[in-house]
């Protein structure tokens, strides 16, 4: 087994804490929910989809025999957002972590979308995360407490992509926020950092942005320079180490964890790796004037 597949923190790392996960009841949300229950926090997980939730908080319940609260929540809602804050502090005393993970994304020409499918992005990714935010900060700031939120954010939104912009955009004004919050709430204890993750598989999503037929034709493993996909204890480690004690100095930050994919992409001459060696050679005597 590789160290990377290993949890990562020491046992009860995140013990005493309440941390809420918007979108925590499948993928990636799923599995950092494990992990921080695994280092002994109490943990909400929200959904629109109650049954889902439900079903998801009674088998990590049992898998790892923590504190899970399973609540039904559209982030697009404030008033939503601050009843699941309220049975969150009923249920736990308090809360001392959110994590904005909730998302919505489909690959598509922009031009075929309508301003609705446009909506549903933007408002779950942006309008989800300020709204969870904004209702724990001021929580946090009224009850002179310190807070920290965790992004969930993507390597295009700070390059952009086509295909994905309204998570592009979304997924920047996330970034921003995160940022711009760091430099004004640092002051009242309260930190906000980002992950940018590069591909983790999950069912659901990744079938949605990677379609069988699709996949077959652009491989996105040969995007990534160490030649793998992510492992999601990787994400997860990252995760808990985040929105532990462990990185109180770290403010404002935004990780990458894709194996160098962005890079490689955005280097204009990254793509030259496919040139064989008996080519550079015919190169190389061209370059030296031979």
């Amino acid at each position: 087994m590789s160290a990377y597949t290993e949890p990562m923190l020491k046992e009860g790392s995140l013990k005493g804490k309440t941390i809420i996960v918007t979108g925590g009841g499948t993928g990636l949300g799923r599995s950092m929910t494990k992990y921080f229950l695994e280092l002994g926090a109490n943990v909400t997980i929200a959904s629109r989809k109650l049954d889902v939730i439900q079903a998801t908080a009674e088998e990590l319940r049992k898998e790892t025999g923590g504190n899970i609260l399973g609540l039904a929540c559209d982030v697009r809602k404030y008033d939503e957002v601050e009843a699941m804050i309220a049975k969150t502090k009923e249920e736990f005393g308090y809360v001392d972590v959110l994590v904005n993970n909730a998302a919505g994304n489909f690959i598509s020409p922009t031009e075929r979308l309508s301003h609705k499918g446009f909506d549903v992005v933007v408002d779950i990714v942006l309008k989800g995360s300020y709204n969870c935010t904004l209702a724990l900060g001021k929580m946090w700031i009224a009850d002179k407490k310190p807070g920290n939120v965790l992004s969930i954010v993507t390597t295009y939104a700070w390059t952009g992509s086509g295909y994905v912009v309204p998570s592009a955009v979304a997924k920047a004004g996330v970034l921003m926020m995160t940022r711009s919050l760091a430099a004004e709430w640092g002051r009242k204890g309260i930190r906000l950092n980002a992950i940018a993750p590069g591909p983790f598989p999950t069912q659901g999503a990744w079938q949605r942005l990677f379609p069988q037929d699709l996949a077959n034709e652009i491989d996105p493993l040969k995007r990534i320079p160490l030649g793998r996909f992510g492992e999601h204890q990787e994400l997860a480690n990252l995760a808990a180490y985040l929105v532990s004690d462990y990185s109180a100095y770290v403010n404002g930050e935004v990780v990458t964890i894709d194996g160098g994919e962005w890079i490689h992409g955005a280097g204009e001459f990254t793509n030259l790796g496919a040139v064989p060696d008996d080519m550079w050679d015919a190169i190389e005597k061209m370059t030296r004037g031979k």
